[in-house]
């Protein structure tokens, strides 16, 4: 079954001509594993790309698309709806903190977050805040690949060939502090007084001219960086204390991923803003979503200038199949307990990912959740390298891994056993310690 042509493909995210003279082509995938086209069954350490949470080829939700699409296939999200986005809508209000009871559909997590930012930036002039326009990122944060979300972005790769982005962005310094925080077993002790740093920027920039932060309570995309205790709810005393919106980038942690329906409950922290997608439809089909509090919307449907309260949307919001899609995948969430069972999974997998303390190289672990990260020291000359020949040995050796540049990430799907866990890391092992 391997393509007889590999030239057409321009692939994201991956370098073309080193894959292509060694592809990892995947042909099938069932529960636990990706099947590869030579016929190997490859555990997904991944959950895909932190998204298959109920793991792979699941009837309930295959036959809730195939229902949808005889039922009705596509309806224009811009003046008609149909039932099940409302539906949907309803589920997620029940699911997300309270007060946040409003949910605007998109296409993926890249989206949801552009969706936020637009959203903050209309709620401040429906409001009479019209200077408030400023947004404030994160180092070393991961918001997606639009320009939205690169500009709040922190990470250097995707920022530097596009140009100057957004204007009126400024970024916190990221809360990675491996002096102090090295090898810790759930939040870093050390880091709180990072959130301070919004009184910098606001000393610099003005509250009035500041209409939101977004950060991921959990950075994931940059190495798994789990926030230092303390550090979320001092953010977010500091953005209520300047009248400033709080955005929680979610698109990695919701969905059962820390054991519970967001991060946010979690850390029992509320964001103003939430920005989901991957898990919300288990990846089956395409979807995100943003979620505001009450107070968001109400005023912008009651300081509105037009019919039209909010001028923003895409043609395939809340579309009908994605509806039909998540619908399933909450139903499956629900029925089989998989939050309260990725909690139990967490505790095994910090010990198993921590177990690989003094391996060749292994200069740090993470974990929060569940998920984790081997950091691996980098090459001279060449950051990345380690982690890349890393994953491809996993692969040959029947684990799929991710590798952010030195650093393996773990996020594998909610239905995870044991013994799996610990075939994750056994071969990580044996791929490091394979590596020069």
């Amino acid at each position: 079954m391997k393509p007889n042509n590999l030239e057409s493909l321009w692939m994201p995210f991956t370098p073309n001509k080193s894959f292509k003279k060694d592809p990892r082509i995947i042909v099938g995938a069932k529960d636990m594993h990706f099947i590869s086209d030579d016929g190997r069954d490859i555990l997904d350490a991944t959950a895909g790309l932190w998204c298959v949470n109920a793991g792979h080829g699941r009837k309930k939700i295959q036959d809730a698309v195939y229902n949808q699409i005889g039922e009705l296939d596509y309806s224009p999200p811009f003046q008609f709806g149909h039932p099940k986005q409302f539906e949907l809508a309803n589920r997620l209000a029940e699911m997300f903190p309270e007060k946040m009871n409003h949910v605007f559909f998109s296409n993926s997590g890249s989206e949801a977050v552009d969706s936020a930012l637009k959203i903050a930036l209309a709620y401040q002039r429906a409001r009479g805040k019209a200077s408030k326009t400023r947004l404030i990122g994160r180092e070393r944060g991961y918001h997606g690949v639009g320009f939205g979300g690169i500009s709040v972005g922190g990470m250097v790769k995707n920022r530097m060939y596009f140009g100057s982005l957004l204007s009126g962005v400024d970024h916190l310094r990221h809360t990675h502090n491996p002096e102090l925080n090295s090898f810790t077993k759930g939040l870093p002790e050390h880091g709180a007084d990072l959130a301070d740093d919004l009184e910098r920027i606001v000393q610099l920039h003005d509250a009035s001219t500041i209409a939101a932060v977004i950060v991921e309570p959990i950075a994931g995309s940059t190495g798994v960086l789990p926030p230092p205790k303390g550090y979320l709810k001092k953010l977010r005393e500091l953005c209520t204390k300047h009248d400033i919106l709080l955005i929680f980038d979610e698109v990695i942690s919701a969905f059962g991923r820390m054991g519970t329906p967001t991060a946010s409950e979690f850390f029992d922290v509320t964001p103003d803003i939430i920005c989901c997608a991957k898990a919300l439809t288990n990846a089956v089909i395409p979807m995100g979503a943003t979620v505001v509090q009450d107070h968001i919307y109400e005023s912008m449907l009651d300081n509105a200038d037009a019919p039209i309260e909010l001028f923003h949307g895409y043609t395939y919001s809340g579309h009908p199949v994605a509806c039909a899609a998540a619908l399933a995948s909450l139903d499956i969430y629900k029925e089989e307990g998989l939050f309260e069972r990725a909690v139990e999974s967490a505790k095994h997998m910090q010990e198993a990912a921590h177990s690989l303390k003094g391996t060749k190289n292994v200069i740090d672990i993470r974990n929060m959740g569940l998920i984790a990260a081997v950091e691996i020291q980098a090459k001279d000359g060449a950051i990345g390298a380690r982690g890349f020949e890393t994953m491809k040995k996993a692969w040959d050796l029947g684990v799929m891994i991710r590798a952010n540049g030195d650093t393996i990430a773990f996020s594998p799907p909610l239905i995870v056993e044991n013994s799996q866990i610990d075939q994750m890391f056994d071969v990580t092992k044996k791929a490091i310690e394979s590596i020069n």
